[in-house]
């Protein structure tokens, strides 16, 4: 299975992802495909988690920036 496109965003890479999930819970996908759809999920969390952090630093750095001197830690108000 290829990686996912790299110009995915976010959203279009969680809604793939809640599509897997919810074909997933189905019960109704074979074992093969079962296997694929779990292996391109990976692969679409690996990317959510990957533009969560690039957000994640970008806050970060334009709190830096505000402030002057100060280093905020980004604080999430839901787990992923």
């Amino acid at each position: 299975m290829d990686a996912p496109d790299a110009k995915l965003s976010f959203e279009a890479a969680l809604t793939q992802l809640e599509s897997i999930v919810e074909s997933m819970e189905s019960g109704e996908v074979p074992l093969a495909e079962l296997l694929a759809k779990f292996e391109e999920g990976n692969k679409l969390l690996k990317l959510c988690e990957a533009r969560l952090k690039d957000a994640e630093l970008k806050i970060e750095l334009l709190k830096k920036q505000k402030d002057g001197v100060a280093f905020a830690k980004f604080e999430t108000t839901s787990e992923v």
